[in-house]
């Protein structure tokens, strides 16, 4: 492989050390914030990078200084062959974290095989604690799976286990509580995540978010908030805890008050496309030149050029915003 050293910094000296691939745009929900409800069009076979091309990207992006990767999808465990290609990722010298995000469906019978393969670090969405509720949110009665799943990972040592709850006003801002009483018993982190219209269509049920302010506020009812300092890997989370608690409290701020100034991370979507922000409707094409004869160091000038565009800020989503117009479940969130 040639020589490559130049640092991913951008233009606002953000050191972009974090990567996250989706793998997949398949997903076996249906949730209702991702996707719309008429469904999407999936990518074609030929248009997703396969994993000898993910794993070339991510070499390529670890000569660049990226030391964590995160896989997502839609749902990781959609895909052929991803226990082949994890052990293979997570080899890759240099490469410091390997974590997955999953809808956690098909978590329970597969926690044995990431165990062994030494991921250690898991996110798992789960928006209600409700089983019917749970079905309305997501298309599939699925609950009991996903909860059995989050339970054995704790059981075999995997942490953090984070569970992410997207929190939309009228849905399921009435479980605030509830999620929050999970870090008395389990070590969990659980993490409010203010909802955002992103990806959505003119015929979705209209759907708003709670801001977290006020989520702050609904927690500090339960006890005080200890503040728990940063993590290399915490992510953008505010972090928190109760006193004597075993887990913990993040929130996730990307609409009232997003973290673009501390933003580390650059997106592979499952078609190629490098992405320097979630929410700027800009991405550079890696699929095209990779199968038409790039070399390393013409693949490593994209990824330099995506973090040279790597913009400033967002502007904050919300209902009077216009969504971007890609989807996050072909983005990977």
């Amino acid at each position: 492989m040639e020589k490559i050293q130049i640092p991913l910094v951008d233009q606002y000296d953000r050191h972009l050390n974090y990567l996250r691939i989706s793998i997949t745009d398949r997903c076996n929900l249906q949730c209702m914030y991702c996707m719309p409800q008429e469904g999407l069009p999936k990518l074609k076979h030929e248009e997703i990078l396969t994993y000898e091309e993910i794993l070339r990207l991510a070499r390529i992006a670890i000569k660049l200084g990226v030391r964590k990767i995160r896989l997502t999808g839609g749902d990781p465990f959609m895909r052929k062959g991803v226990f082949d290609f994890l052990p293979r990722l997570i080899a890759l010298s240099g490469l410091e974290d390997v974590s997955l995000t999953t809808n956690g469906i098909c978590l329970r019978e597969n926690l044995e095989k990431l165990r062994s393969f030494g991921i250690k670090r898991l996110n798992v969405s789960l928006d209600t604690l409700q089983r019917e509720k749970y079905k309305n949110i997501t298309g599939y009665d699925g609950f009991e799976a996903v909860w059995e799943g989050i339970e054995l990972a704790v059981k075999l040592g995997f942490h953090p286990v984070k569970v992410n709850v997207v929190v939309i006003k009228g849905l399921n801002d009435n479980e605030i509580f509830d999620f929050a009483r999970l870090s008395f018993r389990y070590p969990f982190h659980v993490r409010f995540i203010e909802y955002m219209a992103v990806g959505v269509t003119d015929s979705d049920m209209p759907l708003h978010h709670i801001p977290s302010s006020q989520i702050k506020e609904q927690l500090e009812g339960l006890g005080e908030l200890i503040p728990i300092p940063k993590s290399a890997y915490g992510g953008p989370a505010e972090r928190f805890k109760f006193r004597d608690a075993p887990g913990e409290i993040g929130i996730i701020s990307p609409v009232t008050n997003h973290f673009c100034h501390m933003c580390n991370r650059l997106r592979l979507t499952a078609s190629g496309g490098l992405r320097p922000c979630l929410l700027f409707d800009r991405e550079e094409d890696l699929r095209g030149p990779l199968r038409n004869g790039a070399s390393d160091s013409d693949l490593a000038a994209i990824f330099l050029k995506a973090a040279s565009k790597k913009p400033h800020e967002h502007d904050s989503v919300s209902e009077q915003t216009t969504p971007f117009s890609g989807q996050m479940s072909s983005i990977g969130g």
